[in-house]
C-alpha cells in the first residue's frame, strides 16, 4: 500500500505545496492536486515537480469537458517530462454546476467522453497520429471547419508512453468503465466496509473486461489522520463535517448529486435528505451536525494507534492500494505521516 495526500483547492495552494517537500521525506508516495473551479492543478503540479524528487504527482482531478483530448495529452506528456516520469493524470466528469456554470460547455455523455479521451491520450502517448470518429472528430471534418486539418502526432517524445490515467467515479456504470479501461480509481468519502456492497458488482464486471496489459486496478482513498488517545483527538473528526456536508448537501442540486446518492447507498437515506435540504436552504452548520458519526469514524483515521491500524486494515481489505491521508489541523503532520508509513511498509 502506498501513502498519499491531497492538496486542497481553496486557500493558497502554494503555501500548502511548500509542505510537500517535508512530507516526501516523511515517506509520502503520492500527491494529488485538486482543481474544481479554483486555481488550475497543472501549474501547481509543475511547481511541485521542481521542488520534489520522488513523490508521484497526480491531478485529482482534471475535468473531461473543459480541455480537449489533445490538450490532456499535452499535459500528461509535459508533466511527466518535467517530473522525470512521476505524473499521474486523474480525470473526472465533475458535475453540471461547474461544467455548465463555470466553463459554459454542455454536461453530456460523461462515460462515453471519458472512454474516448483515455483511448486518444494513450494513443497519443505512443506518438500515433490522432484520429477519432466518435464524440471527438479528429481531424475535424471539412464540413465543420476549413478542411485543412490533418492527423498529427505529438511533436515531443514522451518520458513514458504509458502515463497512468486514473478516473474519479461514483456511479455504477462509471465505476465499471473505470475498472475496465483506467489505470486507477479515485473514489471519495469512502466507507471501506461498504465498498463491496455498493461497487462490488460494477468493479467485478469492469475487471472481467480489463486488458491484462493494464495490470491490477489501483485505488486511492482515505481520510483525516490524527493518532492519539482521548476525547480531544476524537473531536478532530469534526474537521471533516463541513466537507461531508458540502458534498452530500451542496455538491449538486436535488436529484442530481452523486455524493448524496452515495450516502443513500451507504444506508444513510434519512440523513442524506436532511443534510441536503438544510444545506441548500442555507443552514450549513445544522447540516454538518447531521453527518453520521458512524461514517466519520469508519471513513477516517482518527483515534488511538490501535484504532488507526484497524482503519488501515479496513481500507486494505476494501482493495485500496494508495491510502490517502489528510493530517488534522493542529497535529504533527510529519510525525503522523511517518508513523503511518512505518505501519504500511
Amino acid at each position: 500500500m502506498k501513502l498519499s495526500t491531497q492538496l486542497a483547492y481553496f486557500g493558497n495552494p502554494r503555501e500548502a505545496a511548500d509542505q510537500v517537500v517535508a512530507l516526501e521525506k516523511a515517506g509520502l508516495d503520492q500527491l494529488w492536486v485538486a482543481e474544481a473551479y479554483g486555481f488550475d492543478a497543472v501549474s501547481l503540479l509543475g511547481y511541485l515537480a521542481a521542488k520534489t524528487d520522488r513523490v508521484e504527482l497526480g491531478s485529482g482531478i482534471l475535468n473531461i469537458f473543459s480541455r480537449t483530448p489533445a490538450a490532456l495529452l499535452q499535459t500528461a506528456a509535459g508533466l511527466d517530462n518535467v517530473s522525470g516520469g512521476r505524473a499521474i493524470i486523474g480525470l473526472g466528469a465533475s458535475g453540471p454546476q461547474v461544467i455548465e456554470g463555470f466553463h459554459g460547455v454542455p454536461y453530456d455523455r460523461p462515460l462515453a467522453r471519458t472512454r474516448e479521451i483515455i483511448d486518444i491520450v494513450r494513443r497519443g502517448l505512443r506518438r500515433e497520429a490522432l484520429t477519432s470518429d466518435g464524440l471527438y472528430q479528429l481531424p475535424l471534418p471539412a464540413a465543420q471547419g476549413t478542411g485543412l486539418g490533418k492527423p498529427l502526432k505529438l511533436l515531443n517524445r514522451p518520458e513514458r508512453s504509458d502515463v497512468p490515467l486514473w478516473v474519479a467515479a461514483l456511479g455504477g456504470k462509471n465505476v465499471q468503465m473505470t475498472a475496465e479501461v483506467a489505470d486507477g480509481w479515485l473514489p471519495f468519502l469512502v466507507y471501506p466496509e461498504k465498498v463491496g456492497t455498493v461497487w462490488g458488482e460494477a468493479l467485478a464486471a469492469g475487471k472481467a473486461e480489463r486488458s491484462a496489459d493494464l495490470g491490477p486496478l489501483q485505488i486511492s482513498a482515505g481520510g483525516l489522520l490524527a493518532i492519539g488517545e482521548g476525547d480531544d483527538v476524537k473531536a478532530l473528526l469534526d474537521q471533516m463535517r463541513p466537507i461531508y456536508a458540502l458534498y452530500i448537501g451542496g455538491m449538486g442540486a436535488r436529484g442530481k448529486n452523486f455524493y448524496n446518492d452515495m450516502a443513500r447507498q451507504f444506508g444513510f437515506e434519512k440523513e442524506a435528505k436532511q443534510i441536503q435540504d438544510l444545506y441548500l436552504d442555507g443552514h450549513k452548520r445544522d447540516a454538518e451536525a447531521l453527518v453520521p458519526l458512524e461514517w466519520l469514524e469508519a471513513g477516517n483515521l482518527v483515534g488511538p494507534a490501535s484504532y488507526v491500524k484497524e482503519r488501515i486494515a479496513a481500507f486494505a481489505e476494501a482493495g485500496i492500494t494508495s491510502l490517502q491521508v489528510t493530517p488534522a489541523a493542529g497535529t504533527d503532520a510529519l510525525a503522523s505521516v511517518s508513523q503511518v508509513k512505518e505501519w504500511i511498509s
